[in-house]
């Protein structure tokens, strides 16, 4: 039998990561996770995370500097940032994002790493 579990979450009460995301519903091997207004501000470090990360563009306007490339994400905008690759961001108005990161980012600490 498959599993029939369904899990919602209210993000109104999701949890937060020390990067300022909330933590929205995750299974084995998806996770999602809102970022909320993010304030503009300078680049945020530059990191290698053993998690691949698709994301979706709600609000705002971010530069998102990926192994030498630098791409313009503006609402609408979907992108990739691939297991592994030396990335960053700039926020250069509030920004609303949703992504998705396989395997979870959260679990095992892999988000603080």
């Amino acid at each position: 039998m498959s599993d029939t579990t369904v899990t919602k979450v209210d993000s109104r009460h999701s949890p937060h990561g020390a990067m300022g995301q909330k933590y929205l519903a995750s299974g084995v091997h998806v996770a999602m996770r809102l970022w909320e207004a993010e304030p503009a501000e300078g680049n945020k470090p530059e990191s290698r995370r053993d998690y691949e990360t698709v994301g979706y563009v709600i609000a705002g306007r971010a530069e998102l500097r990926l192994e030498g490339q630098t791409v313009l994400l503006e609402e609408g905008d979907s992108w990739v940032v691939p297991k592994g690759a030396s990335h960053t961001y700039k926020i250069l108005e509030p920004f609303t994002a949703v992504e998705a990161t396989s395997p979870p980012a959260h679990a095992r600490g892999r988000d603080e790493r």
